[in-house]
């Protein structure tokens, strides 16, 4: 063997090392790889373990938020009712009534009702009638209002139901709600006890499909166990951030560690319980699945990079051959001892040729470069100009669509939608909230004797006037015609209405009108009270107290009560 064929096999040649560097670099990366791999798909399973457990507890708190909101609300109703509230409450309809609503919500143990000394009048089954139940928290609560109650155990009702399962305590939640007469006079209260296990079956039903091996429990505010029961006597959750994550991973005091996610129960009603969902998975068994498939990985990387390091030696030959070439040509020529051969040769002006095209095409790309960058700073600016062009002419066609185009108000689709805004509110929370409705008086007049564009200017007079007059937090719209509305969210009795109108109709009366001299309004007034969610109902009170105006001589307010 010749000595050039022995340099071949020596590491400080460029075959050697290539051969050296594609072995090592081949192990490595696999390596890297594997281990990379198994530690993303690790972090992958247990994202998606953890979003899945999230998912969960999300879908559990926001059925069981829901479930209470209703029940909250179905008592709520159900003290608001008229043959509840005009009495009396021994009425045997009443009775029926409690009967039919617990035929539908069978996790109602106890639905009854109580007088305003806390004497139990009526109840599902006559449990408790004729006791008083004046000290329980759930009727205290119930006479100033709607009332959810945290779980706890039932003394009186534990003896007078069928008992529940063996080692498990007889526990419920407690609902309650005013009675009031038409006048606002306490009548009683109506209260209701649903069963524990009702909130317990909504949360399992709702993390079934999250796997065999997750638990959920229910926490309370203080962050105790309350379920399930095997764990009511053990110490609180572990402490966490505030707020928790989506998911994280928790040591609990078993001392195992678990993929936990925690949501809290938001039933979308004053009465907060603090109650929060956690859905938890043992961690190895979570990610069980992922290291598995590391493992895997990290023996496949190893025996591929030995496969690698046997095509290495082929590889490097391939790969140094053409430099090899190369600098034995660049030797000949140097050295001129010999002409280059051939292939050499072939090679040599290739990469000559190759080398002159990319410098003609480097100064071709910088020419084109700079050519796009000019044309991109013309189309940013033209983009810019038609984005503002766009955002002008949307605020306008936004206000053309909402406001009055004579007086600059807020037009009637846009009032009708404020009202409607309103009554949902009122709904949900049970405030009322005032408006009035003005209307110029003789305003026909005004356009006959001194003609349109002249009454025009007296409406756009009228309605600068209303602007100032009224608040911020209310909204002034012109209705059609002379008659203009006021929404007034914050004013949550006619007294105050009408002080409100009354400060308008007193404005407009005092100014001075060109042409015209003095002007004067009608105004009626409404508060809007639930459970109306009619905004043509609410409009039609208004203008009846208008009529009432009008009637009785202009200029002057005049007030409609709501109807029920």
């Amino acid at each position: 063997m010749s000595a050039f064929e022995l340099s071949r096999l020596q590491l400080h040649t460029l075959r050697g090392r290539l051969a050296l560097w594609f072995v090592v670099l081949a192990m490595l990366t696999l390596l890297c790889v594997g281990l990379y791999v198994g530690k993303l798909a690790t972090m992958q399973r247990a994202a998606s373990a953890g979003q899945t457990l999230h998912a969960a507890a999300t879908a559990a708190a926001q059925l069981l938020g829901a479930n209470l909101r209703e029940r909250e609300l179905d008592i709520a109703l159900l003290g608001q009712e008229l043959h509840v509230t005009r009495g009396p409450l021994n009425h045997p309809d009443l009775l029926k009534s409690l009967q039919l609503r617990r035929e539908s919500r069978s996790e109602l143990v106890w639905l009854g009702l109580a007088d305003a000394e806390g004497k139990v009048i009526q109840a599902i089954d006559d449990l408790l009638v004729g006791q008083s139940v004046a000290a329980r928290p759930w009727f205290i609560a119930g006479k100033e209002r709607v009332f959810t109650g945290d779980v706890h155990e039932a003394v009186l009702l534990a003896k007078l139901l069928p008992a529940a399962a063996p080692g498990e305590p007889v526990r419920f939640i407690d609902f309650a709600a005013p009675i009031r007469a038409p006048d606002g006079q306490l009548l009683g209260v109506v209260g209701a006890h649903a069963s524990w296990s009702w909130v317990t079956h909504t949360v399992q039903e709702a993390i079934q499909k999250a796997g065999s091996d997750v638990e959920v429990l229910i926490l309370d505010r203080q962050g105790a166990v309350l379920f399930p029961e095997a764990m009511l006597q053990e110490a609180k959750r572990p402490t966490t951030a505030s707020p928790p994550p989506a998911f994280s991973t928790v040591t609990w005091e078993d001392g195992r560690d678990y993929l936990t996610s925690e949501v809290a129960v938001d039933a979308k009603t004053p009465n907060d319980l603090g109650w929060r969902i956690v859905v938890r998975q043992p961690l190895d068994e979570a990610l069980a699945p992922a290291r598995a498939l590391r493992d895997r990985l990290i023996v496949l990387g190893f025996i591929a990079a030995l496969g690698f390091g046997l095509l290495a030696l082929p590889l490097a030959h391939t790969v140094s051959r053409p430099i090899e070439q190369l600098a034995a040509t660049a030797q000949q020529i140097e050295q001129r001892s010999s002409q280059p051969t051939a292939p050499v040769r072939t090679r040599l002006r290739e990469v000559q040729q190759l080398d002159q095209s990319i410098q003609s095409m480097t100064r071709s790309l910088l020419a084109r470069e700079q050519e796009l960058e000019t044309l991109n700073q013309t189309l940013e600016q033209q983009v810019t100009q038609r984005t503002q062009a766009l955002e002008t002419a949307n605020q306008e066609l936004e206000r053309l669509a909402t406001h009055d185009a004579l007086t600059g108000l807020y037009n009637r689709r846009h009032c009708d939608d404020r009202l409607a805004e309103c009554i949902a509110a009122g709904l949900r929370t049970g405030r009322p909230f005032g408006m009035f409705i003005l209307d110029a008086d003789h305003f026909k007049q005004i356009n006959d004797r001194f003609g349109h564009a002249t009454g025009d200017l007296v409406l756009q007079q009228v309605a600068e006037i209303l602007r100032s007059q009224v608040r911020q937090t209310d909204l002034a719209a012109r209705y059609g015609g002379e008659e203009f509305v006021v929404v007034l969210p914050l004013n949550h009795d006619a007294e105050g209405v009408a002080q409100v109108a009354e400060k308008v109709r007193a404005a407009i009366e005092a100014a001075e009108f060109s042409d015209v001299g003095k002007v004067t309004v009608s105004i009626g007034t409404c508060v809007w009270e639930p459970p109306n969610n009619s905004v043509a109902g609410l409009v039609h009170q208004a203008d009846l107290a208008l009529y009432r105006a009008k009637a009785l001589g202009r200029n002057r307010v005049e007030a409609t009560a709501p109807t029920a």
